[in-house]
């Protein structure tokens, strides 16, 4: 199986709810079923910035994290990346199995 990269954007709130609603909007998109490429397969996230950032900022190193293939996000089964953003909001970031 291969993997996709994702960004994926995150509710205002906390990370675990924000977290959780990305997931659930991607299965509402994606479907049920496995191997969707998309945060739906994954299970948990790591925090990657101490400070919340502006969106665009935000979104520029999530980019640079996956051109880089940061190590924290790099495994399709392991945890999802969170940024947090200086509007409350979230950016998932990583690799979902397809």
């Amino acid at each position: 199986m291969g993997a996709y990269d994702f960004i994926t954007p995150g509710p205002s709130g906390d990370a675990e709810r924000a977290f959780f609603n990305a997931k659930a909007d991607a299965v509402l998109e994606c479907g049920r079923r496995q191997y969707t490429g998309t945060i739906a397969e994954k299970d948990d996230f790591v925090l990657l910035a101490d400070r919340p950032m502006p969106p665009a900022a935000a979104e520029e190193y999530a980019v640079h994290l996956l051109n880089t293939d940061d190590e924290r996000i790099r495994d399709k089964r392991g945890p999802a990346g969170a940024i947090p953003v200086d509007d409350g909001s979230w950016i998932f970031v990583g690799y979902a199995s397809a």
